[in-house]
């Protein structure tokens, strides 16, 4: 039996309170025996007292009686126990002097474990943690991190090797991470911290989902309900006690949104003021009020995640007119509060409007002033959509088209319920035609292709209406030209739908958009082929031609839109060979004129430096091998070290804080329409700003900080 130091001092001190224990009983004992009464139960009298005394001496003589007895017992009673507690003691204090063999070895933790195995070993601790999964070994040995590398993390070997400068980089950032992890919060939350705490929460999930500052009584109720049902008794009460505590009235959340709002874009500063350079891309609509709205997205390099983020720089109103004077008011003005200086700015994206881009007034022109170095650019998805417009013959079937499914759903309700009917019994591909929305890229392609869906239950809906209108459309129905022209409506639009969905999107580089630009402009050579042959690029033109019609109005069209996308994108700023650097710079075969590009771009960039740094970048196999397996932003920001390639890796970098659309913006909008409804139209412009800013960041609040930091109170 191995006994540990505690347990000695423990059994040490049962003997201590043993030892007083017996001692009490035995004077208790002696106390009893003096004020011993007689069988009668009388006390003793005067006369009796030296009978007894005497009769007592001689029995203490005799050395009998019941005191002598009783002290004997406990005295041998006494001795045994000693015994016992002191072969115990003895056994237990062997076992403490024998250490395990693991114990006295002293093993120390190797710094090389660091870089071979990725283990760390926390300060004060005695277990090596991963700094992938986190898991621990053990004991510190090097037996236990080498399996457990190899059995769970045996892919990293193959993206990061051994003792290249791509690992070591990504070691630095698991160290980092993973102290930042540990960092732990030293006082201890109160009650009331705790209830402040969790209505930032609470108010910050509301402003994600676009929710009144007034539903946070809702959310409170029933959080109520569910913890009346889900507990019982005591608990319940405590549970329900501690949620009505939270403070989230309609003033308490506005108050709390305005502490997170102001904390994420405190996080926003301080990312930007790291970031080398940033791309804006502006735009301007009117709310619900029909108040017009200046709004600027920022993308930067947020090197502390490596990666790029896109976030709201700012929303403010234009109070009377929207010209480009006030634009660029409204644009530096929000520079200067987030402390960006205008020469940092090296794009800037809009979408086309006069005020923005004029020649002599506009608020890029005026930018371009400040800056001479400042990159613009036209939306890219706006320039595609503006390609895509119709010649007159197939703007006037289109318009046919919208009228027909105007007169079917919006002329009447009880004729829109009918079709709707209709179509259900005659078992159609749809049940509802789609009302057409020239605000939206995609409508056009989707009405039509419903439409196209249902037209031949359509043809027999209108026949049976005794309408001048429906006589019209149908006569419209059965002409085989025009219907040809509706085809290939339908085919057209729905390969420029892809392009659009294609260009839409967050995180989408200016190099992405321009990649898919050009390989939709290769597609329209193909498609123009098609057209001539066996249209298997347009089935829906398959179907109605069938052969047997002329398709030159197609071909025509065709070489319209190949003729808009070149005009429009061929002399594009950023050039084919900065685009293929960012996508692949291995398939660069011209260096000097990449170099050349560049420079056109960039007046800081060293020609000669870029040329070598690239040809010893395709020279190495290992960076190759990387560049294959992941997509170009990781590749440039996580794989391509700065010490040996610093200007190809800067230049990457400034290509790819470029916004290439303005899609964010026209996003940005839905979500301010969202917020500021009909129902809520008498937001300020301070909370529609703090509203969007808490829908919209891509930053989290440090709900712990800000607990601590206030003066809580508990709900009244």
């Amino acid at each position: 039996m191995f006994y540990s130091c505690q347990k000695i001092q423990a059994i040490r001190s049962e003997n201590k309170r043993f030892r007083r224990r017996r001692e009490g009983e035995q004077r208790r004992a002696e106390i009893r025996t003096e004020k011993t009464r007689d069988s009668g139960g009388e006390r003793w009298k005067e006369g009796d007292i030296q009978a007894k005394s005497s009769d007592k001496e001689r029995f203490r003589c005799k050395g009998g009686g019941i005191q002598a007895e009783k002290r004997k017992a406990a005295t041998g009673d006494k001795e045994r126990f000693r015994r016992v507690r002191r072969r115990e003691v003895e056994k237990a204090e062997m076992a403490a002097s024998k250490k395990r063999k693991v114990d006295s070895e002293n093993r120390a933790f190797n710094p090389e474990w660091t870089e071979s195995f990725l283990f760390v070993l926390p300060t004060g601790g005695t277990k090596p943690v991963c700094l992938i999964c986190s898991e621990t070994v053990a004991l510190i040995k090097s037996g236990n991190v080498k399996r457990h590398y190899e059995t769970k993390h045996k892919c990293f070997e193959e993206t990061y090797p051994l003792r290249s400068e791509v690992r070591s980089e990504k070691i630095r950032s698991l160290k980092a991470q993973y102290e930042q992890s540990t960092r732990i919060l030293s006082h201890t939350f109160t009650a009331q911290q705790r209830a402040h705490e969790s209505s930032l929460r609470v108010s910050w999930i509301l402003g994600q989902h676009k929710k009144p500052f007034t539903d946070g009584e809702v959310v409170k109720e029933c959080m109520t309900a569910v913890a009346e049902t889900l507990f019982e008794g005591k608990e319940k009460q405590e549970v329900c006690e501690k949620i009505k505590q939270i403070p989230i009235s309609a003033s308490s959340a506005t108050k709390k949104s305005e502490i997170l709002t102001q904390d994420v874009v405190a996080q926003l500063d301080e990312a930007i003021q790291k970031a080398p350079c940033v791309g804006l891309a502006v735009d301007e609509s009117t709310d619900v009020c029909d108040n017009a709205q200046l709004l600027v997205y920022v993308r930067f390099y947020y090197a502390e995640q490596k990666a790029f983020y896109e976030d709201l720089l700012g929303i403010t109103p234009l109070q009377t007119s929207t010209t480009g004077e006030d634009i660029y008011l409204a644009i530096m003005e929000m520079l200067a509060k987030r402390g960006i200086e205008p020469s940092k700015v090296i794009s800037i994206t809009t979408d086309g409007f006069p005020a923005m881009i004029g020649r002599e007034k506009g608020a890029v022109t005026r930018m371009k002033k400040d800056n001479p170095d400042l990159l613009t650019y036209h939306c890219i998805i706006h320039q595609s959509v503006l390609c895509a417009s119709l010649s007159d013959e197939h703007a006037e079937v289109m318009t046919s088209v919208m009228k027909m499914i105007n007169f079917l759903r919006a002329s009447s309700s009880y004729q829109h319920r009918m079709l709707r009917e209709f179509l259900k019994e005659v078992d159609a591909n749809a049940d509802d035609l789609l009302l057409h929305n020239n605000v939206r890229w995609l409508s056009k392609g989707r009405v039509l292709a419903r439409f196209w869906a249902i037209r031949r239950e359509v043809a027999s809906f209108l026949a049976e209406l005794k309408h001048h209108k429906a006589t019209q459309f149908s006569t419209f129905l059965e002409n085989e030209k025009q219907m040809d022209n509706v085809a290939f409506l339908v085919d057209i639009t729905s390969h420029l739908n892809e392009l659009n969905l294609r260009l839409q999107g967050k995180d989408n580089s200016i190099c992405e958009l321009m990649t898919a630009v050009r390989a939709f402009q290769r597609k329209l050579e193909m498609f123009k082929e098609d057209l001539q042959e066996d249209c298997v690029h347009f089935p829906a033109v398959q179907e109605q031609v069938q052969g047997q019609r002329d398709v030159s109005s197609f071909v025509v069209f065709i070489d319209k839109l190949i003729a808009n996308f070149s005009n429009r994108f061929d002399s594009f700023s950023i050039g084919q060979q900065l685009t293929m650097f960012i996508q692949n710079p291995f398939l660069i075969t011209d260096v000097r004129s990449f170099s050349k590009e560049a420079t056109q771009h960039f007046k800081w960039v060293n020609a000669r430096d870029l040329q070598m740094e690239l040809l010893d970048l395709q020279a190495n196999v290992a960076m190759k091998e990387l560049s294959a397996r992941t997509d170009p932003s990781s590749f440039w920001l996580q794989m391509v070290p700065e010490t040996a390639f610093s200007h190809l890796k800067k230049v990457a970098l400034y290509i790819l804080t470029m916004f290439g659309s303005t899609h964010n913006c026209e996003a940005a909008f839905s979500t301010m329409n969202i917020i500021k409804n009909k129902y809520r139209s008498r937001l300020t412009n301070e909370h529609l700003h703090t509203c969007m800013r808490m829908a919209l960041s891509p930053f989290k609040p440090r709900f712990k900080m800000l607990a601590g930091q206030a003066r809580a109170h508990f709900s009244h």
